[in-house]
């Protein structure tokens, strides 16, 4: 950057970039130390601008109050004329994402120890209010010694605060969504469960539950599919563990854990075991969030109402102003529309639209098509119906073209 210091801080080096801003590598002379410093660019329209400065002090406010050993310390805000920043602890070591590499499973011991670590923290932070929402590999700083760290409360949802989430935006990535994400319901801390879930599952099996060529079919497998179980590609993982992220990655919120302080603590005392066997209520843990044998299975429909059975948290066309009555209609497409709440509406609505086809994997469509509605034979009323709403069309869109 042109100006080699930000408020007391002195630049030393950027070490990354993201949506919202940069995040430099920093000394703090006063105290003689180094810190990493997140900001944020203001160099947006006002309204966006205003926007994102609120999500950014969000964060602050979130991050500042939480002091746990697995969780990054906030140590300073600021502002400036174009940003605002934050200072919080530099971490040396890698993002936890570096480390997962397909078809390399990690060691099951440190596997465990990561798990249990971040499910600790987590607890911590849902104890106090605070969801993060956007818990993945690279939010996960693995250092050479010491602890390992939750980073980037960048999206976390303080349940007290007056501030939204823009609507439209998609909190969480993709491939480390909760199904209730996916299809925009209300995000909890269990949405946080099914993120470590998924990681867990990634770090023991060297492989991600869902996967897919599009966002779109990653999505639409976190909704309907479930995965096989870890120790079921990775034979060196213990079969024990397969009831843990079971119950990490259940669809339904009622079946899933409910505190990632119990997954912290069934992590921690299968750590100690000689033996591989599940302990505690991890031991009745029922497998359905795993499919049998070493492919994905459908979810079943009792599975899939659950899901949707949740209150939604807010819609995009709910908020918009009615139009009045005697309003011109509108040409092109409508301003309310969003691609990513169509794709939320085709998954929720998808198990009553289509049939499924688990052989294939797709949801063939089950209507007739025009001709073989004709060969079933049509009553003469049925074809002139037919005939005078298709000239009506014609008739309408050539004054349109005129117009």
């Amino acid at each position: 950057m042109a100006d080699s210091k930000l408020g007391r801080f002195e630049v030393l080096a950027e070490i990354g970039r993201g949506a919202m801003g940069i995040v430099y590598k920093a000394k703090d002379p006063m105290l003689e130390r180094v810190v990493a410093i997140k900001t944020i660019n203001m160099g947006m329209d006002r309204d966006g601008a205003e926007m994102y400065e609120k999500r950014f002090y969000q964060e602050a406010r979130a991050a500042g109050g939480l002091n746990h050993p697995n969780i990054v310390t906030v140590y300073d805000i600021g502002k400036t004329e174009t940003e605002c920043y934050m200072a919080m602890e530099y971490i040396e070591g890698a993002e936890l994402r570096s480390l997962l590499l397909p078809a390399k499973p990690l060691p099951v011991p440190r596997a465990l120890s990561i798990a249990a670590q971040v499910a600790e923290g987590l607890a911590y932070a849902h104890e106090r209010g605070v969801v993060h929402r956007d818990i993945k590999p690279a939010n996960i700083m693995v250092p050479e010694s010491g602890a390992v760290k939750i980073t980037d409360f960048g999206i976390a949802r303080m349940r007290s605060s007056n501030v939204q989430t823009q609507t439209g935006m998609m909190m969480g990535s993709p491939k480390y969504m909760s199904p209730e994400q996916v299809i925009g319901k209300r995000a909890d801390h269990r949405t946080d469960i099914f993120s470590l879930g998924v990681i867990f599952y990634e770090m023991l099996s060297g492989a991600a539950p869902f996967t897919g060529e599009s966002v779109n079919a990653v999505m639409y497998q976190i909704v309907n599919f479930v995965p096989p179980a870890p120790s079921a590609i990775n034979p060196a993982s213990p079969a024990a563990l397969d009831a843990i992220v079971a119950g990490m990655l259940a669809k339904s919120l009622e079946e899933r854990f409910q505190s990632a302080a119990e997954i912290a603590r069934g992590l921690r005392e299968y750590e100690l075991q000689t033996q591989g066997a599940a302990i505690g209520a991890t031991s009745t843990l029922p497998l359905g969030a795993l499919a049998p044998g070493t492919a994905p299975t459908v979810v079943g429909r009792e599975v899939k109402s659950a899901v949707l059975a949740q209150t939604l948290e807010r819609s995009r066309r709910a908020e918009e102003p009615t139009p009045p009555p005697d309003a011109a209609p509108a040409r092109g497409l409508s301003r309310t529309f969003d691609s990513l709440e169509a794709t939320q509406r085709l998954v929720a609505l998808s198990d009553a639209a289509l049939s499924r086809d688990p052989a294939a994997g797709t949801l063939p469509l089950t209507m007739q098509t025009t001709s073989e509605a004709l060969s079933g034979g049509w009553r003469p009323r049925d074809t002139l119906v037919v005939a005078a709403g298709a000239g009506a069309g014609l008739l309408a869109a050539a004054i349109i073209v005129l117009l």
